[in-house]
């Protein structure tokens, strides 16, 4: 028991360690996570105020600073919080069997580092994108990403508006992404990861990109829009999953676009009953719900 009381001490103390020199400056800047999601959130921000895609929306939108708090929250406090947690776990595998070339598919480490990159990429997406399938289709799991589609006016800070829960079932499936590449994770992969970070806040922005004939490939906010229309096509559970690419979308068909004017109401039936501030969405979903 020692051990595991040891690896939780260590992981939570580096990660707050690191969150604290990331804060300072004092790590590399490829590694800073916590300025780059700053500098990304307002290069995209300046884009929704000079480029709006709907123009009767504030720039101070519904839940402007909710959405805020959540982009931290999400990325960096519950992570130090937990970080030890998925420590221990590690170790428990570890003494188990279980190592991170387990399921190993490939071994990508020889191969040219833009390819690595690619791969990295697509089966982590596929894998979120997946999980994102999970979340809307089951009950149990939607009553958590409620909070997510909660979002009545879209801009780039309701990317990372999710419940804390959301982690605990994306971390381990991710984990098994990367348990497929063998436990590999590109030494550059700091580019996929900011990568990621940009076109959630473009998926969730006020602006109005399709990326022309590469909206096959790649996510955007038309697309994107409609997975939080409160107004589904009869007998959907959801559509338009995809994360960064609209790949999956288009090859399994979830993919539905009718229009493209942005006017549309967002949200999902009965949103009025869930709470509106943080404390109360982040114990929502462990309790019934009143009719």
């Amino acid at each position: 028991m020692e051990k595991y009381i040891d690896a939780f001490i260590s992981a939570f103390n580096g990660t707050l360690s690191w969150t604290w020199k990331s804060i300072l400056f004092e790590v590399p800047w490829y590694n800073n996570y916590f300025w780059g999601l700053i500098i990304i959130s307002l290069f995209v921000w300046i884009l929704e105020i000079v480029f709006p895609w709907r123009k009767e929306q504030s720039i101070f939108r519904k839940d402007f600073w909710l959405d805020g708090f959540y982009m931290f929250f999400n990325f960096f406090l519950f992570a130090i919080a937990i970080s030890g947690v998925y420590k221990m776990l590690g170790v428990l595998f570890n003494d188990i069997g279980i190592t991170a070339k387990s399921l190993a598919f490939i071994d990508p480490s020889s191969w040219p580092m833009w390819l690595q990159l690619v791969v990295f990429f697509i089966v982590l997406d596929f894998v979120q994108w997946f999980t994102h399938i999970l979340l809307h289709k089951y009950t149990f799991l939607w009553q958590f990403h409620k909070v997510h589609h909660s979002v009545k006016e879209m801009g780039f800070a309701a990317h990372l508006r999710y419940h804390w829960m959301e982690n605990i079932f994306y971390k381990p499936l991710k984990t098994f992404g990367v348990m497929v590449l063998g436990g590999f994770e590109p030494e550059q992969a700091y580019i996929v990861h900011f990568a990621a970070i940009t076109i959630g806040h473009f998926n969730h922005s006020n602006i109005k990109i399709t990326w022309g004939p590469l909206k096959y490939l790649l996510n955007n906010p038309v697309m994107h829009l409609y997975h939080h229309s409160y107004e589904l096509p009869e007998g959907k559970y959801g559509v338009n999953f995809g994360i960064s690419l609209s790949l999956w979308d288009y090859l399994f068909k979830t993919n539905y676009i009718p229009e493209d004017s942005g006017n549309l109401e967002l949200g999902f039936p009965g949103d009025e009953k869930l709470p509106k501030d943080f404390l109360g969405q982040i114990v929502h979903g462990f309790k019934k719900t009143k009719p």
